[in-house]
């Protein structure tokens, strides 16, 4: 662009341009923001991180060296403190008043401890009990022989020269330990509290506990996880423990939920119990965060001296082309919906006229097309053609549809077209909102039936993640559809409530842009297309609202609650296909927990399904009695 007059053709003619500043504005601009931005990236990448995080690693590693050395060292003087004072009554003779002495003064130097049993060939040999202690804790010490019974086989270990840690709270229903040691031809057991190994772990950040060598938790900032004898045995993390040859190391690791953490572990030799020392990776960066915000601060500041400095030098154009970079970005992250108000002749003012139009004809395109795969597309990262997907494709479709159009247009007269459209598109927006929120991608809509995907346009990462979103989604629906029915009575032909059916299948699909020059769809084809229809169209004989197929089923089956139907027969398929009923998640305690359940919640009769199922029984789909199979 030079400082000719430039002709600019729009929808009102011609406009001349006397001034171009363009090329100044975008030199500017640009050397103040790669500038600013390049310097805070070369910050914290290269100067602050690294060295943040060898620090927290550190100091992650001696805390949990200075805890474990604590816990060692309290676990060896109760052990061995409690074999002197045994010799001591041994020698002194049990139930002495030197004797008595004795044990009296031991428990108030040790007041943590709350009784000592000795057995000899598993049977009581002397049992000698902090009175005190159960006293100001309001604690019944009697189910001490029921803990000495039930942990029989750790009194054989310990006998046999093996220390054990065991939580006893489901003892005492308060955090107590035993201490299980060899003592002469029969074994120790010392019952303490672990409050003062509580406070040495301290609490913040950095946080520590203690299992036992079965995975049990017996020490930890959370009193829940001790209360409720949480076990972590099968924790990849846990396991990485064990399996390690080193007594204590640092390491990087992710648990169940995602979260990262450094982690460090020490090996007691106390009891094979391990002290674990945590803190979440990203709260070791909280303050490179805050640095960032500072120097994203410091750049904002200089942008606007910059600003305020071109507005000087151009006060007529500025706002306006700030103005045009919002909406530009608005545009770029898929709001094309932008409201503008053109103002003057100049490049800014027709730019922006340009732009509304522009903005108005995406806004009105973008209903009719998916978003997301437009902005792919026009990014480039849909290319043209077809590849093979691992995917989880879904439909649903409303039950009775047919039936409920009918009534809208014996109660609506010449307006049911327009409120059927009302209550359909009321109806999607939940359900798409349901299907975005997880990761899916809604295909297409075919009056009142629905098409997504999951794995296609993009991933979570695994075809088990995908399959768990999906299922996810249709369960959201459920729980959307079921609150939303609550206002809706079923006698409101105006407004009637909506029950859907879901099919669900995973497999090898054929995803890409199909259509003809003009006009173009992204969608998938392939054999899981035609059995999650068919399974959703099972929903109805079946009275069940989510069915999935049997690839679906083997990747997800340890996250939800199923039940498995009766196979079905699919057009095209030589052997019956298995499909089985989401409930629920298996994880989460919670109501449904049975297919009659979802039925009774959703107001599903299964009478029809019972009769199909009698006359299949009796032969009449196969005529084999012992697989009856469904013909779709």
């Amino acid at each position: 662009m030079n400082a000719k007059r430039i002709m600019i053709e729009n929808n009102r003619g011609s406009t001349t341009i006397q001034f171009s500043i363009g090329a100044k504005l975008i030199t500017i601009i640009t050397i103040i923001v790669l500038v600013s931005l390049g310097s805070i990236t070369a910050l914290v990448s290269w100067l602050v991180r690294e060295d943040l995080r060898i620090a927290a690693e550190d100091n992650n590693f001696e805390v949990n060296r200075r805890s474990a050395m604590v816990t060692e060292e309290t676990l060896e003087n109760m052990h061995s403190n409690s074999l002197i004072l045994m010799q001591a009554v041994d020698a002194l003779g049990a139930g002495s008043a030197l004797s008595e002495q004795t044990v009296e003064l031991f428990f108030g130097q040790n007041p943590q401890i709350a009784l000592l049993l000795f057995t000899v060939d598993g049977k009581k040999d002397d049992l000698l009990i902090n009175k005190h202690f159960f006293l100001s804790r309001e604690i019944d010490p009697s189910p001490t022989e029921s803990l000495s019974e039930t942990n029989r086989a750790t009194l054989i270990r310990a006998a046999s020269g093996e220390t054990v840690l065991v939580n006893a709270v489901s003892w005492f229903k308060t955090p107590l330990i035993a201490l299980f040691f060899p003592w002469r031809q029969g074994a120790g057991l010392v019952l303490f509290s672990p409050s003062n190994l509580s406070d040495s772990f301290g609490f913040g950040t950095n946080q520590s506990y203690l299992i036992n060598d079965a995975g049990d938790i017996l020490i930890h900032p959370d009193a829940e996880l001790v209360n409720s004898g949480a076990n972590v045995a099968k924790n990849n993390f846990t396991k990485q423990i064990w399996d390690s040859p080193q007594r204590n190391a640092q390491v990087q690791y992710t648990d169940e939920h995602g979260v990262r953490y450094f982690g460090a572990f020490t090996k007691l030799d106390s009891g094979g119990a391990v002290l674990i020392t945590s803190i979440e990776y990203s709260k070791v960066f909280e303050g490179i965060a805050a640095t960032t915000r500072r120097n994203i601060y410091l750049t904002f500041t200089v942008l606007c001296i910059s600003i305020l400095f071109i507005w000087f030098f151009s006060k007529s154009i500025s706002v306006r082309i700030k103005t045009l970079a919002a909406a530009a970005r608005s545009i770029g992250n898929g709001n094309f919906e932008v409201k503008l108000s053109p103002k003057g002749n100049d490049e800014i003012g027709i730019l922006s006229t340009s732009f509304q139009q522009m903005s108005n004809a995406l806004a009105v395109f973008g209903k009719f097309t998916n978003r997301e795969i437009a902005m792919r597309a026009m990014r480039g990262e849909i290319k043209p053609g077809g590849l093979p997907k691992l995917a989880t494709i879904f439909f649903s479709d409303i039950r009775d549809f047919t039936e409920k159009s009918t009534h809208f247009t014996k109660e609506s007269g010449d307006e049911a077209s327009n409120r059927i459209v009302l209550w359909l598109n009321d109806y999607f927006t939940r359900m798409v909102e349901c299907i975005e929120r997880t990761g899916g991608v809604v295909d297409k809509f075919n009056g009142d039936a629905l098409m997504a995907h999951w794995g296609t346009v993009y991933t979570s990462g695994s075809a088990r993640r995908d399959a768990f979103n999906c299922i996810f989604s249709a369960l959201m629906m459920r729980k959307t559809l079921y609150t939303m029915n609550k206002s809706r009575s079923a006698e409101d032909w105006t407004n009637p409530p909506i029950r859907i059916g879901c099919g669900i299948s995973t497999g090898i699909v054929t995803a890409g842009q199909i259509g003809s020059e003009s006009r173009m769809e992204y969608t998938v084809i392939g054999d899981p297309v035609n059995l999650a229809s068919r399974a959703e169209d099972l929903n109805k004989s079946l009275a069940t609202d989510i069915l999935i197929t049997e690839e679906t089923w083997e990747l997800v089956k340890d996250f939800f609650l199923t039940k498995e139907m009766p196979p079905v027969r699919m057009k095209g398929r030589e052997t019956p296909t298995r499909v089985f009923a989401v409930i629920n998640f298996a994880k989460i305690n919670k109501w449904p927990r049975t297919l009659e359940d979802v039925r009774k919640l959703l107001g599903i009769s299964s009478v029809s399904y019972r009769r199909r199922i009698t006359d299949i029984s009796a032969g009449g789909a196969t005529g084999e009695k012992a697989a009856p199979v469904h013909r779709v």
